[in-house]
C-alpha cells in the first residue's frame, strides 16, 4: 500500500509542476510580448527541473 501511495504522490507532484509551468507560460504569453516570454519560459523550465530533482531525491 505504501508503494501505491508513493507512486500516486510522485505522479501528483509532477502533474502539479507541469500545470504550474503551463499556467505561468500562458499567463506571460497573454500579458506580455515575446521577449519577456522567452525569459519566463527559461525560468519556469529551470524551476521545473529543480522540482523534479527534489522529487526524485524524496522517493
Amino acid at each position: 500500500m505504501a508503494k501505491g501511495f508513493m507512486k500516486f504522490a510522485k505522479g501528483m507532484g509532477i502533474g502539479l509542476a507541469v500545470g504550474c509551468v503551463t499556467g505561468v507560460i500562458a499567463n506571460q504569453y497573454v500579458h506580455s510580448g515575446k521577449e519577456g516570454m522567452k525569459k519566463t519560459v527559461g525560468k519556469a523550465l529551470k524551476n521545473m527541473s529543480e522540482l523534479a530533482e527534489e522529487l526524485g531525491e524524496m522517493f
